[in-house]
């Protein structure tokens, strides 16, 4: 009986201590949807449990649809902010396996990730359970999708695309233009050799049965 006691004290604490919030400081802000918080001294990287920005340029990756300006709004918010506190979710693991910490995201006292899905800066991604506020955030993006904002909103009427098409649409259209011009290229080549072999067959036939020798 002690020890049943003991082990609903001890899960009952644990889910307590899971979705308590603690205070953090800003380090410095990294995209749409991660940045590095100092917990308990240590500068720490922190993804925003239960969504995903856009990507912005880096390393290898290419600018995604809308990246930039998520990552401008989360850095603009982040700074701005007198309060930060983070939450880790009781059904999840509150670090990934990159090493990040895993935790809903408060600033000011508002959630950071409702924020972004409701603005369109972020989409509801990597549910792997029923966490706290995954609901809600299902909800608001339905409501942006409907609306059509941020990274929902056709790209023609973004102000900061000015119809010019990204890196990676050149890159794509530059390689259909070498693509078609490969086999253009292979096709008179072919054509070029066919009609060589084929006058020189009627030549040599020619020769050997009209010509004098």
């Amino acid at each position: 009986m002690k020890k049943i006691f003991a082990l609903c004290i001890f899960f009952f604490c644990f889910s307590v201590n899971a979705s308590n919030k603690f205070s953090v400081k800003l380090d410095k802000c990294i995209d749409g949807d991660t940045a590095r918080f100092f917990i308990n001294g240590e500068s720490k990287t922190v993804r925003f449990l239960a969504i995903n920005a856009p990507e912005i340029q880096h390393d290898d990756v290419l600018e995604e649809f809308y990246g930039k300006e998520s990552s401008e709004y989360v850095c603009k918010v982040l700074n701005r902010s007198s309060k930060i506190k983070l939450q880790y979710d009781p059904k999840s693991e509150e670090v990934d396996k990159y090493d990040r910490v895993l935790a809903w995201v408060f600033v000011d006292d508002k959630l950071l990730q409702s924020e972004l899905v409701s603005k369109g800066y972020a989409e509801v991604k990597y549910l792997y359970d029923d966490y706290l506020y995954s609901n809600d955030l299902k909800d608001l993006e339905i409501k942006a999708k409907e609306k059509k904002l941020g990274m929902w909103s056709n790209r023609s009427t973004s102000k900061n695309n000015n119809d010019f098409p990204s890196l990676k649409d050149i890159i794509i259209y530059i390689a259909a233009i070498l693509v078609v011009g490969i086999i253009s290229l292979f096709r008179k080549v072919f054509k070029w050799l066919y009609e060589k072999v084929y006058y020189f067959r009627f030549d040599f036939i020619y020769r050997m049965f009209f010509c004098d020798s």
